[in-house]
């Protein structure tokens, strides 16, 4: 049949293909993850297997739709507006530099925590082919109230992790108990701010969440011998150290728990 388009849908490489009628309407769509292919119409079978073609990678399941996951349903379910997912990291700080009210010093720091978010999120969406799900920008209610923004929120086969992401400056950062050091600047509280955001998270999600600091481009990381409780990591080897993490949660759980995480109304306490 001529006339078939093929249009992605989510983040480039990793979203579905659809593929429509010249009036629009969807007939079949492949799923990159799981390599399959739903027909809705199976009259128009062969037509899209034409159509999708020079996307497959490898032997793909060609079939109707699967019945839809509770996670499914609750994401089909999700109005646009309360949807976590679209945020790109740094997505507050994009608007803050935007917004040019701050002042040169402020930022140029703004800017540093923007790179660091970015670098770090780009290293996180990696994971996605491997399993995990990457949420970025999550408002948190913490001391009871909304008043922070969780920098990533990481769901996969070794768990949650909540990541607050911190410039390095090129410099020496030490981690301790209750502050963070980098270089000669004041001690910043991240410690203590990065285990209240994992109660946060966690009293939301109903699962533990590990609190982790991410330092990007520091020249050497020092954490005490006392921190026990925080995970911290480093762009060169974040990837890895997650990746070989003991598995805790199965792929149906992850799916569920990042329907439930994408869900701004949860992280308000609905």
């Amino acid at each position: 049949m001529r006339g078939l388009t093929v249009l992605p849908s989510g983040r480039p490489g990793r979203g579905r293909l659809y593929v429509n009628l010249p009036d629009g309407r969807a007939v079949a769509w492949y799923d990159r993850q799981t390599n399959r292919i739903s027909v809705l119409a199976d009259q128009h079978r062969e037509a899209v297997l034409t159509a999708l073609r020079p996307y497959l990678t490898g032997a793909c399941t060609v079939g109707p739709p699967p019945v839809p996951t509770r996670a499914e349903l609750r994401r089909l379910a999700l109005p646009p507006d309360e949807d976590l997912a679209p945020n790109r990291p740094g997505e507050t700080l994009l608007g803050e530099l935007a917004h040019g009210s701050a002042g040169t010093r402020d930022r140029h720091r703004l800017r540093q925590e923007l790179t660091a978010q970015q670098r770090m999120g780009d290293l996180l969406d990696g994971l996605e082919a491997d399993g995990w799900r990457v949420l970025h920008c999550i408002p948190l209610r913490t001391l009871g109230r909304l008043d922070h923004l969780l920098d990533h929120l990481l769901i996969g086969p070794a768990g949650v992790f909540c990541i607050r992401s911190l410039p390095g400056r090129r410099q020496r950062a030490v981690v301790g108990d209750l502050l963070l050091g980098v270089g000669r600047a004041d001690p910043r509280p991240d410690p203590r701010w990065i285990r209240r955001a994992a109660s946060a998270a966690t009293r939301a999600l109903g699962v533990p969440a590990t609190p982790s600091l991410a330092v990007v481009d520091a020249s050497r990381v020092e954490v005490a011998p006392t921190v026990r409780d925080i995970r911290v990591l480093e762009p060169a080897t974040a990837t890895a150290a997650l990746a070989s993490s003991p598995p805790s949660l199965k792929p149906p759980d992850v799916e569920a728990l990042f329907a439930l995480a994408r869900d701004a109304r949860t992280w308000r306490g609905r």
